[in-house]
C-alpha cells in the first residue's frame, strides 16, 4: 500500500524524530506535531492525512480528548493510540471513542507499520463505499 499519509502526535520530540525516520524509511509520508491542539489544526490543513498515531499522555489536550475531537470532525481518519502508560481502562475508552487500535511504547516497528497499513486500508474502503453509494444515488435519480 503506497502513499499512506500519516500524522504523529506526541509531546516527546526525541520519540517523534526517531519514529518519523523509521517510518519514512518504510515509504510512509509522515508529518508530526507535539500536542493535540496542533493535531487538529494539521488535519484541517491536510485533508489527505489517513492515519494518526496518537500518544495518550500529553499536557493540555490529552490523547482521549484529541481522539474524540478527531473522530467528531474527521470521522474517516483512523487513529492508532500509542502509550507508555497503558491501562486497560484507557485502552477501552480509546476503542469506545473509535480508535483503530492501541499499542504500547516501545512497540515493534513492523507491527506498527502493519497497523498503519490496516488503518489506511479501512479508511480507503470507507471512502470507496461512500463514493459508490453517491454514484448509485445519482444514477438512480437520472434513470
Amino acid at each position: 500500500m503506497k502513499n499512506i499519509k500519516m500524522l504523529l502526535v506526541d509531546d516527546e520530540k526525541g520519540f517523534i524524530d526517531t519514529l518519523s525516520k523509521r517510518l519514512e524509511k518504510r515509504e510512509l509520508s509522515v508529518s508530526a506535531v507535539y500536542n493535540g491542539e496542533d493535531a487538529i489544526s494539521k488535519l484541517k490543513e491536510n485533508s489527505d492525512i489517513e492515519v494518526v498515531i496518537l500518544d495518550v499522555k500529553m499536557p493540555g489536550m490529552d490523547g482521549i480528548e484529541t481522539l474524540t475531537e478527531i473522530k467528531r470532525v474527521y470521522p474517516l481518519v483512523e487513529v492508532i493510540m500509542l502509550t507508555g502508560h497503558a491501562t486497560v481502562e484507557t485502552a477501552i475508552d480509546g476503542m469506545k471513542v473509535g480508535a483503530f487500535d492501541y499499542l504500547m511504547k516501545p512497540c515493534d516497528i513492523e507491527l506498527l507499520v502493519d497497523k498503519v497499513k490496516g488503518a489506511a486500508k479501512r479508511k480507503r474502503d470507507h471512502e470507496q463505499k461512500i463514493t459508490d453509494a453517491r454514484i448509485k444515488e445519482i444514477t438512480e435519480r437520472m434513470a
